[in-house]
């Protein structure tokens, strides 16, 4: 019975200069949860941008931030 339910409200994701942070896809080794992060070249801190639950979520980064998926790297 969902007649008035709320309109989902997506947020714009943040964007980010490509000379000062870099596109990074930190994994568990535990348990192989994946999210996608910016991180800053200078200090190396971490900015979660989304998680990633299957390959179309990936896709989505991607196109959001004009990356291609083999460019990004890995951190543990």
């Amino acid at each position: 019975m969902g007649l008035f339910r709320k309109a989902k409200h997506i947020p714009a994701l943040p964007s980010f200069p490509p000379e000062d942070y870099e596109a990074v896809i930190r994994s568990s080794i535990c348990t192989g949860e994946q999210v996608a992060c910016m991180r800053e070249r200078a200090t190396g801190r971490l900015h979660e941008i989304m998680l990633l639950r299957t390959e179309e979520d990936l896709a989505s980064f991607c196109r959001a931030y004009g990356l291609q998926a083999d460019e990004i790297k890995r951190v543990y």
